[in-house]
């Protein structure tokens, strides 16, 4: 059953010999880029050299295929949806297909603005070719350009998506001056405190905001950071990207590729020669996304975190090309909420990819199992740390 259901989500079901599946590797560089700089909306997880090193070598998340769609007769490429099956996602035997995951919590496909309901329709036309009975978004921006396309093309089959979960994550409002934007999120008497903080840590020598963008810089940034990671609490549970060896040849390959680009930076906060926090920021048309902190917590009484996050907000407000920033973080992150103010919502959808369909009934009720069965895990967990 499972073999069946895994070929069903990827193998092709028409007697078109246009693939409805290709590996993600098949995707030419060249006009994924392309389809980038005209995306709907911006993702920069998506972008070729984040998502093709992800989908080599990241801790369980390689093996991408890919749908992707052209317009009309030309060859120019309108829509892109990283994909894999739903046994290969979550170990259930059905045929769908779920948004692949890049690592960085956001998976809103890459749809033409030129042409967002034809590569909307498009993509879920190749979806029913591979054989899928449905689509699985998750994590993507519910209320964004990229699901309003897929929303249009759906109400033209009289198909309607459905939200299986949902968060509201912080977001920054870039276009607004930086200093007064943190005076207003943090008021005076706190922004006093981390004043005090930055004091106190300044006695170990003197504070620099720097950041690093071309590739020569960038690499030794890189391994700042990393090393800050694995020093902190993510090194203790064993999640830092340089404790699994594809993790970090993953972000060893994406950050340096991005930054040919100008489409990554790493910022780092020094106290004196000693690096005392440090953030890996991607950038894609207008948006930045703020992918991981790392600090170390020896000056933890200094909020080091906080304070890289104060300079990369008037960092990234005093950029004339940057127009807001995605925190890629948790529902009531206790550090990014109180300072990035912005809200905007991210969740899993179902999308039918066929009217009436008893199979994706079935899916619906086996993600909402496997739904129950991670929340009970997951408190038992917590339970176990406290």
């Amino acid at each position: 059953m499972v073999d069946i259901a895994h070929q069903a989500a990827i193998g092709p079901a028409s007697k078109d010999a246009t693939p409805a599946l290709v590996p993600l590797t098949a995707i030419e560089p060249g006009p994924w880029r392309a389809l980038a700089q005209r995306a709907v909306e911006p993702n920069g997880y998506y972008l070729p050299a984040w998502e093709l090193a992800v989908s080599a070598s990241a801790r369980g998340r390689t093996g991408a295929s890919a749908l992707s769609v052209c317009g009309g007769s030309s060859t120019r490429l309108i829509g892109l949806m990283p994909v894999v099956s739903l046994w290969q996602a979550w170990k259930i035997p059905l045929p769908a297909l779920v948004s692949a995951h890049p690592y960085g919590t956001l998976c809103s496909p890459l749809i033409d603005r030129d042409a967002s309901v034809e590569a909307a329709t498009r993509l879920l036309q190749r979806a029913r070719k591979a054989g899928a009975h449905a689509l699985i978004l998750r994590d993507v921006a519910l209320d964004g350009a990229a699901m309003a396309s897929l929303k249009e093309a759906l109400g033209r089959d009289r198909l309607t998506s459905r939200v299986l979960s949902s968060y509201v994550r912080a977001s920054l409002d870039a276009t607004q001056d930086g200093d007064r934007l943190l005076q207003e999120a943090l008021g005076a008497k706190k922004l006093k405190e981390l004043r005090r903080q930055r004091h106190r840590l300044e006695e170990h020598g003197a504070i620099s905001f720097d950041v690093a963008r071309k590739v020569d810089e960038i690499k030794p940034a890189l391994e700042t950071f990393l090393q800050l990671e694995a020093s902190g609490w993510k090194g203790k549970r064993g999640t830092a990207l340089l404790q699994d060896a594809g993790d970090a040849v993953f972000i060893r390959r994406a950050v340096p590729a991005l930054a040919e680009t100008a489409q990554c930076e790493i910022v780092t906060l020094h106290a004196g020669a000693t690096p005392v926090a440090a953030g890996i920021v991607l950038r894609h048309q207008d948006r930045a996304f703020f992918f991981k902190l790392g600090i170390d917590e020896r000056f933890a009484r200094y909020s080091p975190g906080v304070q890289l996050t104060l300079d990369l907000t008037r960092h990234l407000c005093a950029d004339p090309v940057i127009a807001s920033a995605d925190s890629t973080a948790s529902a009531d992150h206790p550090m990014i909420n109180p300072i990035w103010r912005g809200r905007f919502a991210i969740g899993d959808v179902l999308i039918p990819l066929r009217r009436h369909d008893p199979i994706v009934a079935l899916i619906h009720a086996a993600l909402i199992m496997r739904g129950l069965a991670r929340e009970t895990a997951r408190r038992a967990i917590h339970l176990l740390r406290k």
